[in-house]
């Protein structure tokens, strides 16, 4: 059931891309409304959670007639609908850099092997005394021409 629903979306959300990556204005528009419409009832469906705490803690009892318990949970699934069939539920959600990294294959330091960490750390180890290096080259040669100056003057 699962994979019929994400494979029926991947067909979907090809056929709307290739169909609207040519009106980038109406794309963007539209992606724009999904997110807002699926951020719109996850805070509708907090603040009607919300509410029927309070009403519980105050009254000891639900009173559900007044709230529109299916607004916030339609508005989800209507917002998710947009994002999914435009390819932008994940896009948003996760970030395009994050999905780049994990097709590039890069990794992040926690997740690095302890041998690349130890590689790593020698090689600024070495670039650390190789500053060193040309640090002391550096004050010699100052030193140099501190010296004939001196004696220039003299």
């Amino acid at each position: 059931m699962i994979k019929s629903i994400v494979v029926f979306f991947d067909k979907l959300e090809d056929r709307v891309r290739a169909k609207l990556s040519r009106y980038p204005i109406l794309y963007a528009f539209i992606g724009g409304v999904g997110v807002v419409i699926f951020w719109r009832g996850i805070w509708h469906t907090a603040d009607f959670i919300t509410s029927m705490l309070f009403s519980y803690q105050q009254t000891g009892s639900l009173d559900l007639g007044s709230l529109p318990w299916w607004d916030g949970p339609l508005s989800i699934v209507v917002g998710s609908a947009l994002l999914l069939s435009t390819g932008l539920f994940v896009v948003d959600f996760i970030g395009s850099e994050v999905i780049m990294k994990k097709l590039k294959g890069e990794t992040k330091l926690t997740e690095k092997a302890e041998e690349e960490t130890e590689i790593e750390a020698k090689e600024l180890g070495g670039i650390g005394k190789e500053i060193k290096e040309i640090s002391k080259r550096l004050e010699h040669i100052e030193g140099h021409i501190e010296e004939n100056s001196k004696d220039k003057h003299i």
